[in-house]
């Protein structure tokens, strides 16, 4: 749980061993640099919501993060902030309310993503004045979701909408990346060839679902060709090449069998290619 560790008593060293049990059990500390004290805070597991996460998960706490960035941000003596990542995502909102803050703050502040921030751990990343990540982590992004009943209503769709374009804004706001490309990849869910895919127990963590429906859905995705797994290593993204290229005859042997059913019932040609063009205006260029 991340939760404040005393300013004062972590800055003085009289009091060591309250400074080494401020670190195991709130995962903070506050470092002296020539410049300045720096106050390390660390952002892992699961960002928990409303909703108490298992007893079992690691959490970071909003209601805990929320106040304790506010008194650092007052504090005069914390010179800046660095924030370590390595969560699996969590709660939309709580996630936000604690990137909005983090962006807001005027105090120099840096984030550094060791392992993961996948989810609504992106905007945390992008939400620092500078933002780095280690060689070896990963961020994983895809449109909004929710684990357990969800009402099959307009206003829920609507409300998911609104959702993502809070996090799209967010993240194209305090990055190099457009909204039209952050949306792009995470509707598609674009991901590069051997990019290596959360693992079982981190992504049931993060939807809050049994690992077991997890390891079904790899198994099935690792069938039809999607991903590749490596024993001891984890799932990766397959070659999507040869995905497009089996994708491309199967839409070619329906558009036989439609051509085929328009000749029977007499359509004009002219109508098809009209909605041919319709349809690739809508959904990217035109080949000539």
């Amino acid at each position: 749980i991340t939760k404040a560790a005393t300013p004062e008593n972590e800055n003085d060293e009289s009091t060591p061993k309250e400074t080494t049990q401020g670190i195991l059990d709130f995962g903070s500390a506050m470092t002296g640099t020539p410049w300045g004290n720096i106050y390390c805070l660390t952002i892992i597991g699961q960002i928990e919501g409303h909703m108490n996460a298992p007893a079992n998960t690691k959490t970071t706490k909003y209601e805990h993060v929320l106040p304790l960035l506010a008194k650092l941000e007052e504090s005069g003596e914390v010179a800046g902030v660095l924030f370590l990542l390595n969560t699996v995502g969590g709660d939309v909102e709580a996630g936000l309310a604690i990137a909005e803050l983090i962006a807001g703050m005027r105090k120099p502040t840096v984030s550094i993503v060791l392992g993961g921030s996948h989810s609504i751990g992106v905007p945390l990343a992008v939400a620092a004045r500078r933002s780095f990540a280690v060689p070896s982590a990963a961020m994983t992004i895809h449109p909004v979701r929710m684990s357990g009943t969800v009402i099959a209503a307009p206003q829920t769709y609507q409300y998911f909408q609104r959702l993502q374009e809070r996090i799209v804004s967010f993240v194209s706001g305090h990055s190099h990346i457009s909204a039209e490309r952050f949306q792009e990849l995470m509707i598609s869910g674009a991901m590069e060839q051997d990019s290596q895919l959360p693992s079982v127990r981190s992504l049931a963590m993060d939807l809050s679902i049994n690992p077991n429906t997890i390891q079904r859905a790899y198994a099935e995705l690792e069938r039809r060709g999607y991903i590749y797994s490596v024993k001891g290593k984890g799932s990766f993204v397959a070659d999507s090449s040869i995905l497009k290229d089996s994708k491309r005859e199967a839409v070619f042997k329906k558009q036989e069998e439609v051509a085929l059913e328009a000749a029977l019932l007499k359509v004009e040609k002219k109508k098809l290619y009209d909605i041919i063009d319709q349809i690739f205006d809508k959904g990217g260029e035109k080949d000539d």
